[in-house]
């Protein structure tokens, strides 16, 4: 025998038992993954709240000084509109939009109270049941609605 019918007759591509075997594989990583991934997400789009709310207590301390009382709406602040709603990068949007993913509020507003409410939206608010709607009043208290900790 030649070398080249040699080579004619040995086998080519996987095996159905090979193949399985990396399907395997990578459902597993994948399995692994995906929350993680998942939760980076939803804790990124977190961060932005948390950014968001402190530029309002930074914004009712100021008027609070020029004014001696604290803002009972956000446009006072300077912001768009009340309630703020914000997009995953911070950026205001409209009100139902289809990126939004978190509201703001002003609640419990008195001349030397207020509290700063940022409630999720859309798919944030399914993902991010952990913490829930975040809080922070003007002696800067934390909170959120859920039984998670570090939201903050």
């Amino acid at each position: 025998m030649n070398s080249s019918s040699i080579r004619m007759d040995t086998q080519r591509g996987f095996s159905l038992l090979e193949l399985l075997v990396v399907v395997t594989i990578v459902a597993l990583i994948t399995a692994i993954a995906y929350p993680s991934y998942e939760n980076y997400v939803v804790n990124t789009k977190r961060s932005a709240a948390t950014t968001t709310m402190l530029q309002i207590a930074d914004r009712q301390q100021q008027f609070f000084m020029d004014n001696k009382q604290y803002a009972a709406d956000l446009t006072d602040l300077g912001f768009a509109a009340d309630p703020l709603v914000i997009s995953d990068d911070g950026n205001p949007v409209a009100a139902g939009d289809a990126s939004s993913v978190y509201s703001f509020d002003l609640s419990n507003v008195a001349v030397t109270t207020y509290t700063v409410t940022a409630t999720p939206l859309n798919a944030q608010g399914k993902r991010d049941t952990k913490c829930g709607n975040l809080t922070l009043t003007q002696a800067g208290v934390k909170g959120n609605s859920g039984t998670g900790d570090g939201c903050w």
